[in-house]
């Protein structure tokens, strides 16, 4: 699959760091003789941020290639973004060029944060809006407006790279979220120019309140939430008569004098001037990926779209032994020693005795019957540092798999192919409603008794049976 990505900006960067690292290939068109540097950055915070939010490996990185000459550039494109300045004149231009050169299986989506598609196409063009959020490799929203024939094939390929497509029922300037944000903007430079808050101030009251419960809520819910046992309905009644007080001013807005300009220039700069703008995007994406992993936990918001995505990755294949862990190291897992704790070999270990499980039968479905296996006992050793960034690869040898016991162990190998770490671990079926142990059925039974077969002839990993403090 190829996407052509038009115009290489911060949005058209995202989009190229998006396709190409769910595999796809990627031709970037832009006159800006900086572009392969800009994009090449954004590409690098990408690769540090987009896998941390997977437990499975995503899949292999497509080509990249840069071009200046745009018929070459969305040649045989699947899907061709422009992401050029928000400029009606140059959209019109550009994207009646992209229709004429495109192939007619494209999908030709316009990163528009306003514009309806009937604006950007009223002198012929055939674009769609596709309107996604910065960083685009990490958020996973985009707003899709236009033909259903069109946005339902859109809904599908952006499903697919682990984005969240919400298709707008009807055109409106500046479709759903930037109005949202729009009503906060305003009342946001009111606040700073009537010298009720600066800047710090209003962010603060966002990311300290109400700016996490809409992480995992939205709106809606979160009110639904305030009103109670009684529900929305009584918060509706409760808070809706103070929609006529004169409490904004969302109607009317602040001019923009230099005065304004300067003003809210001068207080970002000194909340925030301190640090880079690439320092200031890892911190945002360091921020995110730990709450978009949190919410993975409980499937909750982004995070439902994560599992959704992540389960549809393929699940590395081996001829040796099997491989139950292929990931990227995320940054939440370094220690203040600069390595990986130790408590995430655990965790990573967990994981991929719970994928071997998977592998025998012994899956969401038969736990759900009431049986499983329990971990008894686990012997870790530490061997080499592990940073985050590098790629986590795990494989298992069974030692025993028969009756009751499952005994494993697990070589963990880093980037380089070296032994990072080894963890042996014991575990036990259970019967979950006695909470005894009980013999498996015997498909689980057969499954694991061929792994079984297959490793016997292997010999005993070297540090299989050691004990704490045991000399090496």
């Amino acid at each position: 699959m190829k996407a052509a990505i038009v115009g290489g900006g911060v949005i058209g960067g995202g989009w190229a760091a998006r396709f190409l690292l769910n595999g796809w290939d990627v031709a970037v068109f832009d006159p800006d003789p900086e572009a392969e540097r800009k994009i090449g950055e954004v590409l690098a915070n990408a690769r540090r941020s987009l896998p941390a939010l997977y437990d499975r490996a995503l899949p292999a990185e497509g080509r990249l290639s840069f071009h200046t000459d745009l018929t070459e550039a969305v040649s045989n494109a699947d899907w061709v973004q422009e992401s050029v300045p928000e400029r009606l004149d140059l959209k019109h231009k550009i994207l009646g060029q992209l229709c004429d050169l495109s192939p007619a299986s494209a999908v030709i989506g316009s990163s528009t944060s306003g514009f309806k598609p009937s604006e950007l196409n009223e002198n012929g063009a055939c674009a769609i809006v596709a309107h996604p959020f910065n960083p685009v490799y990490l958020l996973p929203l985009v707003e899709l407006v236009g033909p259903s024939e069109t946005t339902v094939k859109a809904a599908d390929i952006l499903t697919s790279i682990g984005m969240y497509p919400l298709v707008v029922r009807k055109e409106i300037d500046a479709h759903i979220a930037d109005r949202l944000l729009e009503a906060v903007w305003r009342e946001s430079l009111w606040l700073v120019k009537d010298g009720v808050a600066t800047t710090a101030e209003i962010d603060d009251a966002i990311r300290m309140a109400f700016g996490i419960r809409w992480a995992q809520m939205g709106l809606f819910e979160t009110y639904r939430i305030a009103g109670g046992e009684a529900g929305m309905k009584h918060f509706m009644e409760q808070f809706g008569p103070a929609l006529e007080w004169p409490w904004t001013k969302l109607m009317d807005v602040p001019e923009f004098t230099p005065e304004l300009v300067d003003l809210i220039a001068g207080q970002s700069d000194a909340q925030s001037g301190h640090m880079s703008i690439r320092e200031l995007e890892r911190l945002r994406d360091d921020n995110l990926v730990g709450m978009m992993r949190s919410l993975k936990k409980t499937g909750t918001g982004a995070g439902g779209v994560l599992i959704r995505h992540e389960a549809a990755l393929p699940q590395p294949v081996s001829d040796d032994l099997p491989i139950t862990a292929s990931r990227q190291i995320p940054q939440s897992w370094t220690d203040y020693n600069g390595h990986m704790n130790e408590a995430h070999y655990l965790e990573a270990g967990a994981a991929a005795t719970d994928r071997f499980m998977e592998m025998i039968g012994a899956d969401a479905d038969y736990i759900s019957t009431g049986k499983s296996y329990f971990t008894v006992e686990n012997h870790i050793r530490y061997l080499e540092e592990l940073h985050a960034g590098e790629h986590l690869t795990i494989r298992t040898q069974v030692l025993k798999g028969e009756g009751k016991k499952l005994h494993l162990f697990h070589f963990l190998h880093g980037s380089r192919d070296q032994l990072a770490a080894t963890m042996e671990t014991l575990l036990l079926h259970v019967d979950l409603n006695t909470r005894s142990s009980s013999e498996p059925d015997a498909a689980v039974q057969e499954k694991l008794t061929t792994f079984t077969k297959a490793h016997a002839a292997r010999p005993m990993p070297d540090g299989a049976g050691r004990f704490v403090g045991e000399r090496r």
